[in-house]
């Protein structure tokens, strides 16, 4: 299945400035949420392909927003990459327990998720 709607959540305006001048130039559609609740929002209203989701946010993060997205029938199919600075071997071991398909540390390399996101497809 060929990735073209990504859903980006995090809550650092510099990396979605970042991430979605990245992902656009190579042709995916990118919508942004700041946070778990208007990451939920934006799935209801249209489901994306893939999810890169970042861990430390405010409210709800990463790690429980994967969970509950990965175990919601509605959006158990779609693959959520781990996007975080937490680079710690224990950190990607139970972001990967909550249903991550992959895990990037920050600053995020563009050849290193782009060869991720591909390895989806």
């Amino acid at each position: 299945m060929a990735i073209h709607k990504i859903l980006l959540v995090d809550d650092s305006k510099t990396e979605l400035h970042y991430l979605t001048d990245l992902l656009s130039k190579k042709g995916f559609n990118v919508r942004t949420a700041v946070n778990g609740e208007e990451a939920m929002k934006r799935l209801e209203e249209e489901v994306p392909e893939l999810i890169l989701m970042d861990v430390v946010m405010p409210g709800q993060n990463g790690f429980q927003l994967t969970r509950a997205i990965t175990r919601d029938e509605r959006y158990a199919h779609i693959p959520v990459i781990m996007c975080t600075s937490k680079n710690q071997e224990t950190d990607k071991v139970w972001g990967m327990r909550q249903g991550a398909r992959d895990y990037v540390v920050k600053p995020v390399k563009a050849e290193e998720l782009l060869a991720k996101i591909k390895a989806l497809e």
